[in-house]
């Protein structure tokens, strides 16, 4: 089959930052989507263009139009998440965002009312069912299709990079999983998530959507979950990785490094470079690592096995980027990096808080609520 690819602006930005909805009182995750988005639609409009319904129906999906700096995504990520926690306000709920909820279960949500969902979750079962996950998706324009998978495989050497930095899931119904991120292992248990197979090209990328495609393994591109994937429609690359952050600051760190690794991919395909495509054993490892250990992961970083810590590779990186982050005019969001290593991800601060109130994990709610609140 052919799949047509829109070709982006160069380096163009768009984010897409999935919320929870909770109840202050009980600290628990509380259906209000399907009011809160009927309330702030735009009359005549069938949906907010900006906030969209998730899975379930205690989540609210908030998305930018497409953005040229992380700055314009920044501006535009807030004004729309103002908007949702005003009505969020008017019935008693609140906004936050981590990799999952530190103490809510699955199995007492609500399934958002659409079709879409509603198969999935017939389809999927048990597996769909437990998607009480959040995350940071960030897409990157790209320019033409034979750019694209050259760029995805390239980009999994960065997949523990993005996951330590943003790992926020420490606890999964009340207990702690021992894992930085467990959101990333939920999600890979989808039968297309997971990490992106290392293709040769956008017509393998056709043949292989042809093949899921015409054995009714899926109905559209959009049901392959990858954690870096091709975005047809959209003509970009998208990152799906990154655990849901609780903070602007964070989601604009994680967007300017995926702008800026983008943008330098691309412009060293120009300059006539061949991308390495890394082995993807390495790459399951480095993601297991960053799953299991976070910032404290030990990373292999090149084909003579060597290892070496993930937050210096990090450090190295975000400095290797500063120039192009300054063309980008992101330097600012791309500095947060080193903020992020010195005060701790998500996840440690999370568990820190636990630690400091005996394990009370409505305490680390408390946290993760204010975080969202004061962070606008």
């Amino acid at each position: 089959m052919q799949i047509p690819f829109a070709p982006s602006d160069h380096s163009s930005l768009g984010v897409e930052w999935e919320l929870q909805l909770v109840d202050p009182e009980t600290r628990e995750l509380t259906s209000g989507a399907v009011e809160i988005l009927e309330e702030i639609r735009p009359a005549g409009a069938a949906e907010h263009p900006k906030a969209k319904h998730e899975l379930l129906q205690s989540t609210i999906e908030v998305v930018t139009g497409v953005c040229h700096t992380v700055a314009e995504a920044r501006a535009d990520l807030a004004e729309t998440v103002r908007t949702v926690a005003k009505a969020a306000d008017r019935r008693g709920l609140a906004l936050m965002c981590a990799g999952t909820h530190p103490i809510t279960n699955w199995n007492s949500q609500k399934i958002s009312p659409k079709p879409r969902y509603e198969q999935l979750v017939e389809n999927l079962q048990w597996l769909a069912r437990r998607l009480q996950i959040f995350g940071v998706h960030v897409h990157v324009g790209v320019r033409s299709p034979e750019k694209v998978i050259p760029i995805v495989n390239a980009l999994t050497s960065y997949v523990p990079h993005f996951l330590a930095l943003s790992a926020s899931s420490p606890y999964w119904v009340g207990h702690d999983t021992g894992l930085a991120s467990s959101r990333s292992k939920v999600f890979e248990a989808l039968p297309t998530a997971g990490l992106p197979y290392q293709l040769s090209g956008w017509d393998q990328f056709e043949s292989y959507m042809g093949t899921l495609i015409s054995t009714k393994t899926i109905d559209s591109v959009r049901e392959v979950w990858w954690d870096i994937r091709p975005h047809p429609d959209f003509g970009t690359v998208e990152l799906r990785i990154c655990d849901g952050l609780p903070t602007l600051d964070e989601v604009c760190t994680i967007a300017a490094l995926a702008q800026c690794l983008v943008e330098r991919l691309d412009r060293e395909i120009d300059r006539g470079y061949r991308l390495p495509s890394p082995k993807n054993w390495v790459v399951r490892e480095n993601k297991w690592r960053a799953a299991r250990f976070g910032l404290d992961a030990e990373i292999i970083v090149d084909d003579q096995d060597t290892v070496v810590p993930v937050r210096r590779a990090l450090l190295d990186l975000a400095d290797e980027l500063m120039p192009i982050a300054r063309r980008l005019s992101c330097t600012a969001e791309l500095a947060g990096i080193e903020r992020i290593v010195a005060q701790g991800a998500s996840y440690q601060r999370q568990r820190t808080i636990a630690e400091a109130n005996g394990g009370d994990l409505t305490k680390v709610v408390d946290s993760l609520l204010e975080e969202m609140a004061t962070g606008l």
